[in-house]
């Protein structure tokens, strides 16, 4: 069974169950994964993303534990409420497209975080 196997409505409200499965299936401490990310999410930040202290943590810091884990990085956007789940997309959309973000008044954090996003779906592409 892979991460993506979990039920569609039980993925918004358990990111962090999600994160601590993919780490442990992977024998990885909390410091390992510190390690395996540069630094860039750190033990106790992980801790309490995986305890639900955190719930919504920054597109960035998905990238680097998706890249860490093993874990698709559209599956931990998903999971963390950035994007609407592939097959939800489908069914709402128009004219077989859907505007997942309004590009009116982003912050540039918001920008980068697309951007990002952008770049990791067409290098999937490829």
């Amino acid at each position: 069974m892979t991460h993506d196997d979990v039920p569609e409505t039980s993925k918004a409200s358990n990111l962090g169950p999600f994160i601590k499965k993919a780490r442990l299936d992977r024998n990885m401490s909390l410091r390992d994964v510190e390690e395996a990310t540069g630094k860039e999410v750190s033990n106790a930040y992980l801790s309490q993303l995986e305890g639900g202290k955190i719930t919504r943590p920054s597109p960035h810091i998905l990238y680097a534990l998706s890249s860490a884990l093993g874990v698709a990085y559209e599956t931990l956007m998903e999971r963390a409420g950035y994007i609407v789940p592939t097959g939800d997309r489908a069914k709402g959309a128009k004219h077989g497209r859907a505007a997942t973000f309004s590009i009116d008044n982003l912050s540039a954090e918001e920008e980068t975080a697309l951007l990002d996003y952008l770049n990791y779906i067409r290098t999937k592409r490829r």
